[in-house]
């Protein structure tokens, strides 16, 4: 077993799993606190690596593509001080650090676990129900139904509709996004036989975020709703019959690169033995035919 302790949070190696426990300075964020402790196994990640700063260091962990709900719904997003996967170590524990990063390589190389994408969920999300309050509105999930709830900040012409409930089985994607300077964020559920380009301001299935303390929380519901969503790289036999045409092209997007983008997506797919020929042939038809 291999443990480091810091302020910002504790790692320790136990076996064929990481646990990485939030520390309780007051310093770390709310996203992770709420996540509370992970457990990571070995088969999830992809790597391991220290830098060492003049006062601080920093051990980050890298998964592998795919294995992660919130990661998928954050898309990268996540800045620094939210992501559970990165750890503050103080200039006096760089020894810990480095034999924690060696002890987890030694693992992951006697284990031989690939570092490639995975075509299923390795971690099972954050706990529901859940609720959070952020930006114009409250999502609350129960882990069957998303309910959106609007606040005096919310734009008229989406409150006038009053709360919506969203059955897991309508949605067809998730997406967080930060407020990024002058840009605001949002959290955005794509529903079944209602595609819309409409701004998150005025969109019923999306909270408006606006950069404050409790927006990053938001991602935790797109988290708990992802990890219920079929997997992306999950073989078209995986995935219900229903759901086979949302696979071949975007849930919202129609333009001409979003679908090049997603020939790009299927391609690899087929390239790292996740879609069979046929079932590559048949998606890719899908999409040619949209183009």
């Amino acid at each position: 077993m291999a443990e480091i302790i810091q302020k910002d949070g504790t790692w320790v190696l136990d076996g064929d799993i990481l646990r990485l426990t939030p520390g309780r300075d007051r310093n770390v964020s709310l996203l992770r606190k709420e996540l509370g402790e992970l457990t990571v196994p070995l088969r999830a990640l992809a790597g391991i690596s220290f830098e060492q700063g003049r006062k601080s260091g920093r051990l980050r962990l890298r998964l592998r593509d795919g294995a992660d709900p919130l990661l998928q719904a954050t898309g990268g997003k996540l800045a620094e001080p939210n992501d559970p996967y990165q750890l503050g170590v103080e200039a006096d524990r760089y020894g810990v650090a480095e034999y924690l990063v060696d002890e987890v390589k030694t693992a992951l190389l006697l284990d031989e676990v690939p570092s490639g994408a995975v075509d299923r969920y390795l971690l099972p999300g954050p706990a529901v129900p859940l609720s959070v309050s952020a930006g114009d509105g409250t999502a609350t999930f129960d882990g069957e139904c998303v309910r959106l709830e609007w606040n005096w900040k919310t734009e008229d012409a989406k409150a006038a509709a009053g709360a919506r409930s969203l059955a897991v089985a309508d949605i067809t994607a998730v997406e967080w996004h930060p407020a990024v300077g002058l840009e605001n964020g949002y959290l955005r559920f794509s529903v079944r036989h209602a595609p819309t380009k409409a701004p998150p301001k005025y969109d019923p299935s999306s909270v408006e975020l606006w950069g404050f303390k409790k927006d990053p929380l938001m991602a935790l519901v797109a988290a708990a709703v992802q990890a219920r969503l079929p997997h992306p790289g999950a073989p078209l036999a995986d995935v219900p019959p229903q759901r086979h045409k949302e696979l071949a092209a975007p849930p919202v997007e129609h333009d001409h690169d979003a679908l090049l983008r997603r020939l790009r997506e299927l391609g690899e797919l087929h390239r790292t033995g996740v879609l069979t020929d046929d079932e590559f042939a048949h998606a890719k038809q899908a999409v040619l035919k949209r183009m």
